[in-house]
């Protein structure tokens, strides 16, 4: 059993770990789609994404189309790539949109909202 100050430490730690932020893709494999999104937590977008996925409510209905079609294991989550965790945070939106544009074209893909 954790002692209180093991659990301080591990929550402390938990506090100050750093996120990725930057740009990802989901990815169908039998339909070759792909939607590109970008997020401060990519962690978190992950997360997020495959349970609005698994509880049927995306709010994209072409990936939750895809996906009650195809299933949950046709499914990959990618990171494009990721920001230097430097980047100052009033620049962080612009540059983020930015990512997702350029990604959208790259990859000829849908956008996540």
């Amino acid at each position: 059993m954790e002692s209180k100050a093991d659990k301080r430490e591990a929550a402390r730690q938990f506090k100050e770990r750093k996120v990725a932020a930057g740009a990802y893709a989901v990815r169908c494999s039998p339909s070759g789609t792909a939607w590109v999104g970008v997020s401060r937590n990519l962690d978190a977008a992950r997360n997020a994404c495959w349970f609005s996925l698994r509880m049927r409510g995306h709010r994209v209905a072409s990936l939750q189309a895809a996906w009650d079609t195809y299933g949950e294991g046709a499914f990959t989550f990618e990171v494009l790539e990721t920001l230097d965790e430097d980047t100052h945070a009033l620049a962080l939106n612009d540059l983020l949109k930015a990512r997702k544009s350029s990604w959208l074209e790259k990859l000829s893909a849908l956008p996540l909202l």
